[in-house]
């Protein structure tokens, strides 16, 4: 029961994380003034690490169920 609970509960706080951090990028850049530019440079550099343990999470998926 409790690996099963660890197994749904784990990538639904991962996601609200990463959602969070999203907000948290937006409100930064909200709060600065940043510009349409600034805004979406904030979103690419910041979003990078994000993006970043997307891959990494994807990429470990597909070679672990024996690649393409």
């Amino acid at each position: 029961m409790q690996q099963t609970f660890e197994a749904w509960i784990t990538p639904i706080m991962i996601g609200g994380l990463i959602l969070f951090m999203c907000f948290i990028i937006w409100d930064l850049a909200r709060k600065s003034k940043a510009g349409k530019f600034g805004t979406i440079m904030l979103f690419i550099v910041l979003g990078a690490g994000i993006l970043g343990y997307v891959l990494k999470v994807i990429i470990t998926y597909v070679m672990e169920s024996g690649g393409v």
